[in-house]
């Protein structure tokens, strides 16, 4: 410890508590069961629900409707917006655990002259740390002694190492961000790791006055609306406007209609008051019979059901679901905005090429004079070193690549009695140590290849032998390797004796070294899987532009070939916003990025209706993962990033992201397949309502039945449609537009078809004379014709389930829908036969066997037809 540094005293300690505050960043509290529940009533088929609501409670108050049918319907907001709350509640709790289940960070302090380690939240301004080598740096401050280098990518994204020194007396912290902010030699910032050295630091900034809490700040901005929330509202206003329209046209027409029989407006007039009010009461109820066939009761909580069922199945696949929502805005997105270090790249430097003097490859698994005389340099010329578990600490990221490289046996086998160092510096770009081997002095090299081959002039093969080096060839092989990003190391020898800041002359080259932060082998094919899948990736990194365009290569995210485009911050600021959106097509890198960069990029795309996405890890991705329509926080990112995400990447892999895409289109295609099947159901039953009074068949469909149909049978329907596959083919689709129509021009025809299919049977049903002989009285009759509406809207959902003529097409992948399934036919045939106070409520009573075959061939006909629409229709 340093002695002359004495800290704060426990009462300087609560006078700067007083003064600064505590350095603690306040999160956004998450909702309770009770927000969750009141927010659900903002989406617009819950307001159609509670208006449908509200009418029947009038009506019913006048006596004109029975009480189960507003209770039906406020019981299924109730149901709706309870299912919603828990999702989120859930989901909030799952991420409480996740962080709950994460140590505290601590930090070694001085007080009253002593060294004591406390947690993050009690560091005040003025305290003293000491920082060494793997610290994370807790608060904002000034280095004061020693010198350190950190990692800032936390912050800025930028992988490489930052140098600090202590500062003079008087420098005053940084309090703006630029794009010299980070590497600043004097300023430290919270979430950097010291990743060399040692020092003090004096804190100047905690809790949100920190860059960190300013950056958070930035979160505050309302989030936009997901792309299936635009879209199911505009479903509702259609829904709603068809509903409403219809209902009243029906309405005046049945009015029409009794005006008629009366023999003119005149003579119906002349009726007594009573008669008239009846006619009236009657086209009304049969308009909000019109309105709750057209409004899909059930779609709410399907959609609620079927994410609360996809959390689960996204937290095996690694993904954290902090909103439910993101899922399927995941599998809506246009574009997606990726950070480089640690989620395309693996966050950390490796060795990936072995080369001799001559710019050969060196083969890895076989032995020979180059690695051989390359572990020993490794083992003996380095900073770091491997502990009592194996792990390497000490020296800065470059040192760490090599000892990982070696690996810890060879790191062993290969420890000399090192004579004399020198370590490297910026200066000399070249470490030095000399030791005895076989009788012999000699002094091994580490550096810059520029510095080591100004003073060589041979090179050792692998097979031991020593011969001149071609300086062209050679240089031309580094320049192939930096332009891909890769940092190239030196390894010489000589038989002189080591001279502080200089190379021998009689140098011999033993061995290049190439190094990078490679490219994740599987985020190379979940890149390929997610442009396939018509989204654009945009790599933006801090790192310099060449180095950018090298990695986005390799991932395979640019191609010159397409005239692909990479910018740094400084050109995109020097571009206007619609500049920008003309070349936006192309845009593949952006380097040397702000924070601003990407947050301005998001709303830009926004502007022009994409969808978009952002992952990240830092506190620096903060604003954007919430600005996006969904943001990727990775697992091992910083609490203000996972707090700004919908959905939250555990193993930090992009291949975890394209599930979630995957995952998110499948959702929203399984959302299509129950829409199909409900809105066949609402269209044939809107038809139905309408049709039927004015050709001598009363009310064939009870309100009760609807709701009935609407919201008990959906609810477990949705179950059926929630366990439907993941398919390949999703990921070849074109990405949706955020305000496209749900219903589709396909989509459109099969309800339309299969909507004017079950209506015909329904008439056929009444009109056909014998169908009425399978039954004993007018009651069954009618009971049955229920019975064969539901099979029939039970039979149309095998055809919803694929477009194949084969129904059954992956359906042992869901075993749950044949289960499911088969419960809901017993459950329509249990209602109908129970009796009591339930058939009152259904006007239902139970019927012979002959019945249920009459009920069942009827139904079945929706097979046939909706195979004859597929091979007509279908592409």
């Amino acid at each position: 410890m340093n002695n002359s540094l004495k800290g704060l005293s426990d009462n300087e300690v609560i006078e700067s508590r007083q003064r600064y505050g505590t350095n603690f960043i306040k999160e956004a509290e998450p909702l309770s069961f009770w927000q969750h529940f009141l927010e659900g009533f903002q989406d617009p088929m819950i307001k159609i629900l509670c208006v449908i609501s509200v009418i029947m409670l009038i009506m019913y108050y006048f006596g004109y409707s029975d009480w189960y049918e507003p209770v039906g319907t406020i019981i299924a907001v109730i149901l709706v917006n309870f299912v919603t709350a828990k999702t989120g509640t859930d989901n909030d709790k799952a991420y409480k655990n996740l962080k709950d289940s994460q140590k505290k960070d601590t930090a070694k302090i001085i007080r009253n002259g002593k060294l004591n380690e406390i947690v993050v939240d009690d560091i005040v301004v003025g305290d003293i740390i000491l920082l060494q080598n793997g610290d994370k740096i807790l608060a904002d401050g000034i280095l004061v002694d020693g010198k350190i280098s950190v990692d800032n990518s936390s912050l800025n994204g930028e992988a490489e190492e930052c140098k600090k020194t202590a500062a003079p007396e008087g420098y005053e912290l940084i309090k703006e961000i630029t794009g010299d902010t980070f590497v600043d030699k004097h300023s430290l910032f919270r979430n950097s790791v010291v990743i060399n050295g040692e020092g003090y630091m004096e804190v100047r900034a905690v809790g949100e006055k920190t860059m960190a809490g300013k950056m958070a700040e930035d979160m505050k901005e309302k989030e936009p609306d997901s792309p299936l929330q635009v879209k199911l509202s505009k479903l509702a206003h259609q829904i709603s406007n068809f509903g409403y329209v219809g209902s009243i046209v029906i309405a005046l027409a049945y009015l029409a209609h009794y005006i008629v029989l009366a023999g003119g407006i005149s003579a119906y007039l002349n009726n007594d008051l009573g008669t008239i009010l009846v006619g009236i009461v009657n086209a009304i109820a049969i308009a909000i019979t019109i309105i709750v066939c057209a409004v899909p009761e059930g779609l709410p909580l399907v959609i609620a059901l079927v994410l609360m069922q996809n959390t689960g199945k996204l937290y095996k696949a690694n993904v954290l679901v902090r909103k439910a929502i993101g899922i399927e805005t995941a599998g809506s997105l246009n574009i997606l905005f990726s950070d480089k270090t640690g989620t395309i790249t693996k966050g950390k430097l490796e060795v990936v090429k072995v080369l001799d003097g001559n710019g050969n490859n060196i083969e890895l698994d076989k032995t020979g004079y180059v690695l051989k005389n390359l572990y020993k340099s490794i083992a003996n010329n380095s900073a770091s070193e491997f502990d009592a578990n194996g792990n390497v600490i000490g020296g800065n990221m470059t040192d760490k690549a090599l000892l990982n490289f070696i690996n810890n046996n060879e790191y062993q086998k290969n420890k000399l009695n090192v004579i004399n160092k020198q370590e490297f510096n910026s200066t000399n770009k070249f470490s030095q140590i000399s030791y005895m081997e076989n009788g012999q002095l000699i002094t091994e090299y580490k550096g810059a290849p520029e510095v080591l081959l100004a003073h060589a002039k041979k090179y050792m093969t692998n097979d031991g032998k020593i011969l001149p080096l071609n300086l062209d060839k050679l240089n031309a092989k580094i320049d192939v390797l930096a332009n891909n990003a890769m940092r190239v190391l030196c390894f010489g020898y000589s038989k002189q004796p080591l001279k502080e800041n200089i190379i021998n002359d009689d140098t011999i080259i033993t061995s290049l070294v190439a190094i990078r932060d490679d490219v994740r082998p599987e985020a190379k094919d979940a890149i390929k899987e997610v442009q396939n899948a018509g989204i654009q990736v945009v790599m933006i990194t801090g790192d310099r532009k060449e180095t950018a365009v090298a990695i986005a290569k390799d991932a395979g995210l640019y191609c010159e070939q397409n005239s692909d485009i990479a910018l740094t911050s400084k050109e995109l600021n020097n571009m206007s916003d619609n500049e920008i959106k003309q070349i936006l097509p192309k845009l593949k890198v952006i380097a040397r990025a702000l924070p601003t960069d990407k947050s301005r990029m998001v709303k830009i795309c926004q502007s022009v209706n994409l969808v978009v996405g952002m992952t990240g890890d830092g506190t620096n991705d903060a604003p954007a993962l919430k600005a996006a329509d969904v943001g990727f926080a990775m697992g091992s990112g910083t609490d203000v990033a996972k707090e700004a995400s919908k959905l939250v990447i555990l193993d930090d892999n992009f291949n975890s992201i394209k599930n979630a895409i995957w995952y998110g289109r499948t959702l929203y295609n399984n959302i299509l397949k129950f829409c199909k099947m409900q809105l066949t159901i609402n269209v044939a039953a809107v038809i139905v309502s309408a049709i039927c009074p004015f050709i001598g068949i009363e009310a064939p469909l009870k309100v009760t039945h609807l709701l009935w149909i609407n919201l008990c049978m959906d609810a477990l329907a949705s179950l059926m449609f929630a366990g439907e596959p993941a398919l390949r083919k999703y990921m070849k689709a074109k990405p949706r537009k955020r305000d496209e129509n749900i219903v589709s021009k396909e989509m459109a025809t099969q309800i339309g078809v299969m909507g004017v299919w079950l209506t015909l049977i329904s008439i056929l049903w009444f009109k056909l004379p014998f169908v009425a002989t399978f039954f004993n009285t007018e009651n069954e009759f009618y009971t049955g014709f229920f019975c064969m509406f539901v099979f029939a809207f039970m039979v149309n959902a095998f055809n919803v389930r694929t477009k194949s003529l084969n129904v059954f097409e992956h359906i042992k992948e869901n075993p749950a829908f044949i289960k499911i399934w088969s419960l809901i036919m017993i459950i329509q045939i249990v209602l109908v036969s129970i009796g009591g106070i339930v058939g009152e409520i259904f006007s239902c009573t139970s019927f012979n066997l002959s019945g249920w075959i009459m009920v069942t061939l009827f139904a079945l006909t929706m097979y046939p037809v909706d195979m004859i629409r597929k091979l007509l229709f279908n592409k």
